[in-house]
């Protein structure tokens, strides 16, 4: 697959939510999306335990981490570990809002100092052999949109090897909203980011914000070179499996998310062989069968029942069954 193909389709990395389990729930859905993890800072990945922070599953590639930090030694370290980890992409965060990034002074903040984030970049691409990626904001706080996103990517273009900027096609708040309300408030510019492609067509860009299905962004991929779909995929996952056929061209993985699951079933189990609670992997799947007969029994039954500290595979095996009663024909 080459570098353009690769960076079509990807899940945008979410706080909370797309930990290993969620990725290997996704992957199940789509043999081609770029998965991303949460954010994680340098000094975290540095420090902490990496085996908990960054550990995933050989079955999530292509898989990208996400860095937190500005300080460019620690964010090149950070990012010699991943490789050594076997990620194939690390991406800077340089689009988050919230209160604990605006104090550690990086995420969305370092829009305003891309000359910064260039010698963090470079930093980060010197010290490894594979992809160092972007993910911004098209501008902050009371930035002229166009002014600020030319300026950074034109900045960060030149003053380091970055060549893929994933953009989210709204502005940050950093006064008055919260990250929630950054993701729905500030309002969408697609067509800024489609002229940032235009002016630089050397470049990769992605568009992430506001998407919600693959059909509708679709359109988005004649002018640019990929999109990323964040709350949408996690909220109705089924989208995934649209992905490998409409946008790569490639057989759908599963003909439907019964058979996904049966097939995600195999590594709930052997997570729980491992220890891992049923919740912290159920939690990433409540929203699977969204629109579909059997949804809310499914939704219920998990939520009632993967919490207990018995809870087992049986548990699964119980929902997907209530599903299945409803997804078969009446006589």
């Amino acid at each position: 697959m080459s570098l353009k193909t690769h960076y079509r389709f990807s899940v945008a990395p979410m706080m909370d939510w797309t930990d290993r389990h969620c990725r290997a729930f996704h992957r199940e859905l789509s043999s081609n999306a770029l998965l991303y993890s949460e954010m994680v800072t340098a000094d975290a990945v540095i420090h902490g335990d990496r085996e908990r922070l960054i550990g995933y599953s050989d079955v999530e590639h292509p898989l990208a981490l996400q860095l937190g930090g500005n300080e460019p030694t620690k964010l090149a370290e950070a990012c010699r570990i991943a490789e050594g980890f076997g990620y194939d992409e690390v991406n800077l965060n340089c689009g988050c809002p919230s209160d604990r990034v605006q104090s550690g002074a990086f995420g969305a903040c370092l829009m305003r100092q891309p000359e910064l984030v260039a010698d963090c970049l470079a930093a980060m691409q010197d010290a490894v052999s594979i992809p160092i990626t972007v993910k911004h904001r098209i501008g902050v706080d009371e930035d002229e949109p166009r002014e600020r996103l030319f300026g950074f990517v034109e900045t960060v273009s030149k003053n380091s090897a970055c060549t893929v900027f994933h953009v989210h096609a709204r502005k940050a708040w950093l006064k008055g909203l919260s990250p929630k309300e950054n993701r729905d408030i500030p309002p969408l510019d697609y067509d800024l980011v489609h002229e940032v492609k235009t002016a630089y067509p050397d470049l990769i860009i992605t568009l992430n914000g506001g998407l919600t299905t693959v059909e509708d962004s679709l359109p988005h991929l004649d002018h640019l070179d990929g999109v990323m779909l964040g709350r949408a995929a996690y909220q109705d996952p089924a989208i995934l499996l649209k992905v490998d056929p409409l946008i790569f061209g490639k057989p759908q993985r599963h003909p439907d998310m019964i058979s996904a699951m049966s097939a995600y079933r195999a590594y709930l189990a052997a997570e729980l062989d491992k220890g891992t609670p049923l919740h912290a992997m159920t939690r990433h799947i409540l929203g699977a069968f969204n629109t579909l007969p059997g949804a809310r029994q499914w939704r219920r039954y998990l939520s009632e029942n993967a919490p207990r500290k018995e809870a087992g595979i049986e548990v699964f095996d119980a929902a997907l069954e209530l599903v299945a009663r409803h997804a078969q024909p009446a006589l």
